[in-house]
């Protein structure tokens, strides 16, 4: 099956342990489509990478089977890149 850049994205961004999408540190993971961009996904020949930022406080193995389910099967290998960690919403520095 062709991975579709639209719909992983979709799936990806609705999981617990994802924060949002991290399109790489100078934006290298992102798939261009007529009229848009999919930022962190990126498809490839030999490959499908998907870059995330994680909510904390998923771990990267839990997070990374996750986001392999949600891209559903693929005909090519899948690749993760946890791009940052998302602090909880509840947490805030306090100063004195």
């Amino acid at each position: 099956m062709t991975p579709d850049a639209a719909t992983i994205a979709e799936a990806v961004a609705g999981l617990p342990e994802v924060a949002g999408p991290h399109a790489g540190r100078i934006g290298e993971i992102a798939t261009l489509l007529p009229g848009r961009r999919v930022a962190g996904v990126r498809i490839a020949d030999d490959a499908v990478t998907i870059g995330v930022v994680l909510r904390y406080p998923a771990s990267v193995a839990a997070a990374a089977a996750a986001v392999r389910a949600a891209a559903g099967p693929l005909d090519r290998p899948v690749r993760i890149f946890v791009g940052d960690v998302a602090e909880p919403p509840t947490s805030r520095r306090r100063f004195p």
